[in-house]
């Protein structure tokens, strides 16, 4: 109950200061909507095309967009904690009752919310452009999104409270990031690419969480590629919220 109602306090706390600056929402969704309307037009052309999954270009794309906005969405987050360790907040933790392990889930718990937020958002402006979805393959999609968040979160929090400088922070985030995604086929399917890369790209967690994510979108919510895509997130979510609540309580003991 402590620890509930703590995560609950965090959590509170977090979205207050969200709301009180929700251009950050917007702002996290401005790069996924870019691609959205500059990028996915050009793959009408290649629908057709041998290797390219069936179902249509906006709904192999936009699920690909969703895991990167759940990327990015959720390793910018070390940013925010960086700025409040400076500012001390972190440190004066030090002094309250306050469960170490909800100060991380309060957090997640709040970029979790915002994800989902913007993944409604972004599904919704994808439909008048022909995306095609399923209230269930909806409610399964944000299950992995707040996966990938919680995981993704978690870690970044860690290597925020690690290295507590954003120039530090920022090359190695970006340098992390830029294979994950590469090799998650989000831009463009891996399936149409040569053997090694096929092979390398089965090592990132992302890459499988793409699989799910488009098989759910073409109404095949059954396929043992979304189960697979779906325990792979839920390992990394375990495995983030370890490293995270570890770190969490490190620096606030």
């Amino acid at each position: 109950m402590k620890l509930a109602r703590d995560t609950w306090l965090i959590f509170q706390r977090q979205m207050s200061i969200l709301l009180h600056n929700p251009a950050w929402v917007i702002i996290g969704l401005a790069q996924p909507v870019m691609y959205l309307l500059l990028f996915a037009p050009l793959l009408k052309s290649f629908a057709n095309a041998p290797g390219f999954p069936p179902g249509g270009a906006y709904n192999v794309f936009v699920p690909g967009l969703l895991i990167q906005l759940g990327l990015f969405g959720a390793t910018g987050v070390g940013f925010g904690l960086i700025a409040e360790l400076r500012a001390g907040v972190v440190e004066r933790f030090r002094v309250t009752p306050v469960s170490r392990l909800a100060l991380l889930l309060g957090r997640a718990a709040r970029d979790i919310t915002t994800l989902i937020v913007q993944s409604l958002l972004l599904m919704l402006l994808a439909i008048p452009f022909g995306l095609s979805v399923t209230i269930s393959g909806v409610v399964i999609m944000l299950g992995l999104v707040a996966l990938i968040g919680l995981g993704m979160a978690s870690i970044a929090y860690a290597v925020a409270l690690a290295l507590r400088s954003e120039d530090a922070y920022a090359p190695l985030v970006f340098s992390a990031s830029l294979p994950l995604l590469l090799l998650s086929g989000v831009l463009l399917p891996i399936d149409a690419g040569p053997a090694w890369l096929k092979a390398v790209a089965t090592f990132n967690p992302l890459f499988h969480a793409v699989k799910a994510a488009r098989d759910l979108f073409n109404s095949h919510g059954g396929d043992p590629d979304v189960v697979r895509g779906l325990v792979i997130m839920a390992i990394l979510a375990l495995v983030g919220v370890l490293v995270g609540a570890r770190s969490f309580s490190r620096a606030v003991a």
